[in-house]
């Protein structure tokens, strides 16, 4: 009888699916086919001949496809891979740099018997608050520190953000039991050994989600690039990829410019295509990596928001 009981109070199929959940199902359809509509229409454009996007504007069916504007990026050959190797190394040692200082920094002060806690806490608001703005940290890096054409600047200041060593600190303090620290401490372990073989390991969700997002700025980052790098061997994809929209907006607007030139493109310069496949070569990457961190991206930033 109360097996059959509990049959009865659980919920039927129709009860579980009912319009609420259709309504809600049919809201977030519509809004990623919103958000997915847009890149799909820059991959197709990227295939498009320059021709009918110039004839017909943007289509998700275009009268006809090509590859020129890829193949106005591929032109670059040697310089594109060494960019891209720039980029990538950048990206992945100055995600691990990043997240091992930020790591260390969010242990530090979110031990409630650290004296210095409170101040180191105040210390990493205040550049998030106060600044000296660009001019002043190009000083700094070039004129005092030496660093002009370096490939430290563009790691070192995007390394650190006070945003990031705040969920890293939130999710310590309240996801990781303070006993478990103290019980690895009465049993003869360190400060080092805590944070490396206690703390680390349990923080894998956290540091997934801020990695992510460290790993995208560092993947799209261009400006420090543009200040700062001069040779040609040390510049980053999306700087490259600047500087080839350039040197089509050139090719476009100069009367000058040799046949043989234009003869190379192809006989029409791929402008709207060109810039496509420029976009779907920085974010592709980015794309195809996300799928691999999305649980890690929501459990990293969700769990250590909860007390508990």
């Amino acid at each position: 009888m109360a097996k059959n009981k509990d049959l009865d109070l659980a919920p039927s199929k129709k009860e579980r699916f009912g319009i609420g959940q259709v309504i809600l199902l049919l809201v977030l359809l519509l809004y990623t086919l919103y958000c997915a509509l847009p890149i799909l229409l820059v991959f197709i454009a990227a295939f498009t001949d320059e021709k009918a996007i110039t004839a017909n504007g943007f289509s998700f069916f275009p009268e006809a496809w090509s590859t020129s504007g890829f193949m106005a990026v591929l032109r670059y050959g040697s310089q594109l891979a060494k960019s891209y190797a720039v980029t990538i190394f950048i990206t992945v040692f100055g995600t691990f740099l990043g997240l091992l200082c930020m790591s260390l920094f969010a242990y530090a002060i979110s031990r409630k018997d650290f004296r210095l806690s409170k101040f180191l806490s105040i210390y990493l608001i205040i550049p998030m608050l106060f600044n000296g703005g660009q001019l002043s940290g190009y000083i700094v890096f070039t004129s005092y520190y030496g660093l002009k054409d370096s490939l430290w600047l563009l790691i070192l200041p995007l390394c650190v953000t006070t945003m990031n060593v705040i969920i890293l600190r939130t999710y310590i303090a309240n996801s990781i039991p303070n006993e478990l620290m103290e019980a690895a401490m009465i049993d003869g372990a360190g400060e080092w050994r805590t944070f490396f073989q206690i703390v680390l390991p349990l923080l894998k969700p956290s540091l997934a989600a801020v990695g992510f997002m460290m790993a995208t700025a560092y993947w799209n980052d261009w400006q420090n690039a543009m200040l700062y790098i001069t040779t040609d061997a040390k510049k980053p994809l999306q700087l490259l990829l600047i500087n080839i929209q350039k040197s089509i907006e050139f090719l476009l607007n100069n009367n000058n410019v040799p046949a043989a030139a234009r003869a190379a493109m192809g006989g029409t310069i791929p402008q709207y295509s060109a810039t496509m496949a420029t976009v779907v070569a920085v974010i592709a990457p980015i794309m195809l990596i996300y799928p691999f961190f999305q649980k890690y991206f929501i459990k990293g930033l969700t769990v250590g928001s909860v007390k508990g």
